[in-house]
């Protein structure tokens, strides 16, 4: 062997074994199969449009099969979120209220915050009347009163004031009764403050365990293209087009009257009452309020709406305060737009004529009742309580039973911007709002590695969420109180 040939353990650089290195050959394997990543928002986008035609395909040709996949598909999806809410409820309530103990003025937040909840809730209502009124979504339908029937489940006034205190402690969980879970959440919370250190082994399990469900619904978060298929597939395969068509004026009415508050309202106390830019806000936001039109459930987006509210500047202490609370009580478009025209829509097809009282009863209603929604899927028990408040039947509730579903996803997104705003309102006007970090606020992908914060955001927002400014600092908002 001459010296010019290199040993036989070192590949020359120009022999085929230093081409087909395991590295090289990993490297070269994952240069193949890496694909783009695709965004959130146009995954569910894809979904919802695939599901539109296969619930089309499904209807049409009666294709058994195809609609019960749809059917479980949506089930499922909606079950997992479920699964979720009773514990997720009980334990962001009471952390919530005792972080409260970490924020200076913590009354005057949290009054403040319930005021801004009344009075964007009155606005919503407000706009619901008068698109009632001018639309007469109940004409032309060709509905009568034999067609509607009472629900299953009806609200009353005395069921909700005396329905709040549970007869034990596992019923409302079995039963999945929020508003009971709510009270007993916040009277261990308030306990819990009392306790003062005493509660911290209490108050650390608690943390440990929100964590843990969160972690677990953010996977379930991201298998919302899947469930906005099958859901939306299962509305077009049982109901099709010709229901939609027959409820045209009441539809377009729900949908116009919750895009006038999401796109019209909130943007302009956005930018009058908080001085904040409204295209900023929603860029941040967005996810949430996609996963809302999805999901069709307040309480299964709280763990993202609280993401996106920390990013958006909050504070990490009152936002986890703010939103788990709005979530179970801030309903702008289950329980102020819908009712308000569905109450105008029932009247109508029974021969019911409305007046002034009538429709400041529906105000009432709207603004002080809006918790008996509790934050899940559907307002039927909202509208129940409405009706049987104006004295109309609540057999008109089954006149809407079927449309729900496609009304429920426009409600539930205007519900959770709502939640999403009135924590930066307050927060803004209140001098603590991180203005640096509502100006980094971007939208993001919930499927990103680590959660929702991706490699890419997590750069532009290093720290962003580390502590908001007080009054006296520079990123603080100059919002008068």
């Amino acid at each position: 062997m001459s010296s010019a040939t290199p040993p036989p353990d070192t590949p020359s650089p120009d022999s085929p074994s230093a081409e087909t290195s395991p590295e090289a050959a990993r490297g070269s394997a994952t240069a193949r199969i890496r694909l783009p990543r695709v965004p959130f928002w146009a995954q569910i986008l894809a979904g919802l449009a695939l599901g539109v035609l296969l619930g089309w395909v499904a209807r049409t040709w009666e294709v058994a099969w195809l609609g019960t996949t749809l059917t479980r598909t949506g089930d499922l999806f909606v079950q997992l979120l479920k699964l979720a809410v009773a514990p997720l409820v009980f334990f962001a309530i009471v952390i919530s209220v005792t972080n409260l103990r970490k924020v200076s003025n913590a009354a005057r937040l949290a009054t403040r915050t319930l005021l801004w909840f009344m009075v964007t809730s009155l606005v919503a209502v407000a706009i619901g009347l008068t698109i009632g009124l001018l639309t007469d979504p109940g004409a032309g339908t060709g509905l009568t009163a034999a067609d509607g029937a009472e629900p299953e489940q009806a609200g009353s006034w005395l069921d909700f004031l005396t329905g709040i205190v549970p007869t034990d402690v596992i019923t409302p969980f079995t039963e999945l009764n929020v508003l009971q879970i709510v009270f007993m959440a916040a009277v261990t919370g308030v306990a819990a403050l009392k306790l003062g250190p005493r509660a911290e082994p209490l108050l650390a399990f608690g943390e440990s365990v929100l964590a843990l469900l969160q972690k677990a619904l953010w996977w379930v978060i991201r298998l919302a293209p899947l469930g906005s298929l099958g859901l939306i597939g299962t509305a077009i395969k049982d109901y099709g087009w010709n229901l939609i068509g027959q409820y045209a004026t009441f539809t377009a009415g729900i949908y116009l009257g919750c895009a006038l508050v999401l796109f019209g309202v909130y943007p302009l106390l956005l930018a009058t009452a908080a001085r904040v830019s409204p295209l900023q806000f929603f860029r941040g936001a967005w996810p949430a309020i996609q996963l809302a039109f999805v999901s069709r459930s307040s309480v299964g987006t709280m763990p993202l709406t609280q993401k996106v509210v920390e990013r958006l500047g909050v504070p990490k202490e009152y936002a986890s305060f703010a939103v788990p609370f709005g979530a179970t009580t801030k309903m702008d478009g289950c329980a102020s737009v819908y009712p308000a025209i569905a109450a105008i829509f029932v009247a109508q097809i029974f021969g019911v004529d409305l007046g002034v009282g009538e429709y400041l009863l529906i105000v009432f209603v709207s603004v002080i009742g809006s918790a008996a929604t509790a934050g899940l899927t559907g307002a039927t028990v909202m509208l129940t309580l409405t009706l049987s408040t104006l004295g109309l039947p609540l057999a008109g509730v089954g006149l809407l039973l079927a449309i729900d579903p496609v009304l429920d996803m426009m409600r539930t997104a205007t519900n959770v911007a709502g939640q999403a705003l009135v924590p930066v309102l307050v927060a803004a006007r209140e001098r603590i709002l991180d203005l640096d970090a509502f100006g980094r606020a971007r939208s993001f992908s919930p499927d990103a590695p680590d959660g929702p914060d991706g490699p890419d955001d997590r750069k532009d927002a290093a720290g962003a969420v580390a502590g908001a400014p007080s009054a006296s600092q520079p990123g603080a908002a100059p919002v008068p109180a």
